[in-house]
C-alpha cells in the first residue's frame, strides 16, 4: 500500500518553558510561541519522543547483565538487518561466495527496539552499543571489532578481498568507504528520523535533511556516471558499505514513501549500480540475514550455516 507524501508544514513547537496545557489555541499563536528557547543548561528530564524514545538516554553503558551467545564458527556477528548491519552480512556472504571457508560465521539477532544492545555482553563487545559488532575467535585470543566500516576493513584485510593493494586504488576505496560512514547519519538520523520517526513534522528539519540526502545521491550519481563501481572498475568494500543505504531508496523500502518524496528516480546511474549489485548471490543472501520484517521468505532472523537459506528468496 502506498502512502501519500507528508506535506511539509511548519508544526509549531511549544516553548519548553510552558506547560502544554498553557499553550494558546492555533489562531492565537504568534511566532514567539513557536520558538524553542534552550535553557542555560540542558537537562534530560523528558522523553525525546519518536519511535525510539523508550530506549534513548544521554548515557552509555550496560543496563542489564547478560552474556552474548557464542556459536561454533570463527566469526561471531551480533546485529540487525538495518543498512549498517547489512554491510557486515553482505561482506561475509561475499567472502564465502569467493570460497573463503574461514569467513563462516554465526549471526545473532540484536533487537535494538527492545534495548538488547545494552546488555553487559554487548557493551563489552561494543561500548557504543550500536549494531553491528563482531568478535573474531579465529586466533589465540578473541578480539572485538565494532563500527561497520571497521568490520569491513578488518575482513577485507584478513581475507585479502575487496580491497586493492595499490596505494592509489586503496586510497580511492577508503575515500568512498568513509564518505559513506560520514554521510549515513545525515540520511538515517537526519532525513529518516525527521521525515518518518519524529513525533512532529518540522519543516525546517525535513527540508534540511531532504536537501542533504538528495545531494548525497547526486554525488554518487555523478561518480557512477563515470565508473562502474564507486572506487573504479572493481567491486570493493566501498560498494558494500554504500549499497545498503542507497538501495532501499531505489526499491522504495525505507522511510515510508521516501523514494517518491525525494524523486529518487532522477538518479539513474545509482539505480544501474544498485541493480547490478543486487544480482550478486552474496548480496542476495546477506540482505536477509538478521532481518525480521517483510515477506517471510526474505527474512532470516539468525544465520548459523549455509543451510539456513534453504527455502528463502535468495
Amino acid at each position: 500500500m502506498s502512502l501519500k507524501p507528508a506535506t511539509l508544514l511548519a508544526v509549531p513547537l511549544p516553548n519548553r518553558h510552558l506547560r502544554r496545557n498553557d499553550l494558546k489555541t492555533e489562531p492565537e499563536r504568534t511566532l514567539a510561541d513557536t520558538i524553542y528557547t534552550p535553557p542555560e543548561v540542558w537537562q534530560y528530564d523528558k522523553e525525546s519522543g519518536g519511535r525510539f524514545a523508550a530506549i534513548n538516554r544521554p548515557t552509555a553503558g550496560a543496563r542489564e547483565q547478560k552474556d552474548l551467545p557464542v556459536g561454533e564458527h570463527p566469526l561471531q556477528l551480533y546485529s540487525l538487518g538495518t543498512p549498517n548491519g547489512v554491510k557486515a552480512t553482505i561482506m561475509l556472504e561475499e567472502l564465502l561466495e569467493l570460497g573463503h571457508a574461514g569467513a563462516e560465521y554465526d549471526a545473532w539477532l540484536v533487537n535494538i527496539s527492545e534495548g538488547q544492545q545494552f546488555t553487559s555482553g554487548f557493551v563489552d563487545a561494543n561500548p557504543n552499543s550500536k549494531i553491528p559488532t563482531m568478535v573474531d575467535h579465529s586466533g589465540d585470543k578473541p578480539f572485538r571489532i565494532f563500527e561497520s566500516g571497521a568490520i569491513l576493513v578488518h575482513l577485507a584485510e584478513k581475507f585479502g578481498a575487496f580491497l586493492p593493494s595499490d596505494p592509489a586504488a586503496r586510497a580511492e576505496v577508503f575515500s568512498w568507504l568513509f564518505w559513506q560512514v560520514g554521510t549515513g547519519p545525515f540520511i538515517g538520523g537526519g532525513f529518516g528520523h525527521f521525515y518518518a520517526y519524529a513525533p512532529e513534522k518540522i519543516e525546517y528539519a525535513i527540508d534540511r535533511y531532504s536537501m542533504e540526502t538528495k545531494r548525497i545521491f547526486d554525488v554518487a550519481d555523478k561518480r557512477l556516471a563515470e565508473t562502474r563501481f564507486l572506487a573504479g572498475d572493481e567491486y570493493t568494500i566501498a560498494d558494500i558499505a554504500n549499497y545498503p543505504w542507497l538501495a532501499p531508496f531505489i526499491y522504495g523500502g525505507i522511510y515510508n514513501d521516501a523514494r517518491k518524496f525525494l524523486s529518487i528516480h532522477e538518479y539513474t546511474h545509482v539505480e544501474r549500480w544498485v541493480r547490478e549489485i543486487s544480482d550478486r548471490p552474496g548480496v542476495k543472501r546477506g540482505r536477509i540475514v538478521n532481518k525480521t520484517w517483510g515477506e517471510e521468505d526474505s527474512q532470516l532472523a539468525e544465520r548459523h550455516s549455509a543451510s539456513d537459506f534453504d527455502g528463502k528468496n535468495v
